[in-house]
């Protein structure tokens, strides 16, 4: 009988690969966890501070949730009509006050120049 560990072929007879060499740069430190460095990963409001990105999230995504389902389908119906997306024709309604029509045909072409940055 025995244990089946010792029993069976050597890997070069099985056809396993041996595993790879590792190397002193490849073992990580005392009291590391073997993570990805910290210096490359940028958190989703930017290399500085937080200040107060989660307050100006909150206020946006109710800025383009927070409306009627048909006035925001007849604003992206509008929005498709003139060549803008959806949040380039509300963002144009919340900053300047204005819905925009088919002769204001310089702020959209500014807008869609803007798009392409």
């Amino acid at each position: 009988m025995g244990d089946a560990r010792f029993n069976r072929p050597p890997r070069r007879l099985r056809g396993i690969a041996p595993p790879p060499e590792i190397v002193a740069a490849d073992i990580a430190g005392i009291g590391h966890n073997g993570g990805p460095p910290l210096e490359e990963y940028v958190p989703e409001w930017g290399p500085n501070g937080i200040g107060n990105y989660f307050e100006w999230r909150q206020a946006s995504e109710a800025a383009f949730n927070d409306m009627p389902f048909d006035t925001a389908i007849r604003r992206a119906k509008k929005a498709e009509s003139l060549g803008l997306t959806f949040r380039e024709y509300q963002l144009e309604i919340l900053e300047r006050g204005r819905f925009l029509q088919a002769e204001d045909t310089a702020r959209i072409t500014e807008i869609i120049a803007r798009r392409k940055k």
